[in-house]
């Protein structure tokens, strides 16, 4: 039997384990009339997500202040499928940022201003992220009742592309830096007449959550190790020049001020979080 540790809601609660672990435990009606204390047997429990580390649990309670839980749970089931059906490692950060995209995407989608994708395709490269991405959609039809288009696919592979690699310490984020950060790119957004607005700030605070975790990629990941191939941001430089002037001049910036052997990767990133914070239409959709 399973203690619970806290009720998250009539189908999921967070649960202690053996040697001071937690999970979310996650099952029809598990937590249906119960309360901190009771216990629920494993075989009520559909799918169990195991909290490792500190940060892990650090992460889960960050996103219940903010998400509400069909989503953090739907999340974790697509990181689940990721780790245990493809053995993809990913940090930690993904089940934030994921979170806050599907959430995000699902807002739109329910308001009827969701638009489709603008990330050009590249599943032949990356064959593996576009696949858990296309079981992420079924997950999220299933759990949140929302059918995205198969487009909807780029911005989740995409996700797991970002947050790629291993995570062998617990996290240790450097707020100074990330407030340098922070600073940085919001004057390069102010010279360029950029600023949170009512009908951006979606999309702003969602940049400023990339930056959050910029620090942290940078100290995990070899930064001479470039995923993304040149291609991908060849074609958004193309297509959303201005998007990715913006995006370069934060990228050298912060590469000549804080970190010099930052992968190009970053800069990828970067254009498609300006393009959707100043809705950059594409080139050839203008000249049309």
């Amino acid at each position: 039997m399973l203690k619970i540790v806290q009720i998250l809601n009539n189908n999921a609660a967070l649960v202690d384990l053996d040697n001071h672990r937690q999970a979310i435990a996650k099952g029809s009606g598990i937590a249906f009339q119960k309360e901190r204390g009771s216990t629920i047997s494993p075989k009520k429990i559909d799918k169990l997500f195991v909290l490792e580390t500190e940060t892990s649990r650090a992460n889960l309670y960050f996103l219940l202040k903010n998400i509400p839980i069909d989503v953090v749970t739907t999340t974790y089931e697509i990181i689940d499928v990721a780790q245990q059906q493809y053995h993809l490692k990913v940090l930690d950060y993904i089940y934030i940022t994921l979170s806050d995209h599907i959430f995000g995407a699902y807002k739109r989608y329910k308001n009827g201003t969701y638009e489709n994708s603008m990330i050009p395709d590249f599943h032949v490269q990356y064959p593996t992220e576009y696949a858990i991405a296309k079981q992420a959609l079924r997950i999220i039809a299933k759990d949140l009742g929302v059918t995205f288009p198969d487009s909807e696919a780029k911005n989740i592979a995409l996700h797991f592309i970002n947050a790629t690699g291993e995570t062998d310490s617990e996290q240790n984020f450097n707020q100074k830096t990330e407030t340098t950060i922070d600073n940085l790119v919001q004057r390069v957004l102010k010279r360029h007449g950029i600023f949170r607005s009512t009908s951006n700030g979606n999309y702003y605070d969602r940049f400023m959550i990339h930056l959050q975790y910029l620090v942290n990629r940078l100290q995990q990941t070899d930064a001479k190790a470039t995923a993304i191939v040149p291609q991908v941001t060849i074609e958004l430089k193309q297509n959303y020049p201005r998007s990715h002037a913006i995006a370069s001049e934060i990228f050298n910036e912060i590469k000549r001020n804080l970190y010099p052997n930052m992968s190009d990767d970053e800069q990828l990133y970067f254009i498609i979080h300006i393009q959707r914070l100043i809705k950059e239409s594409p080139v050839d959709k203008k000249l049309k």
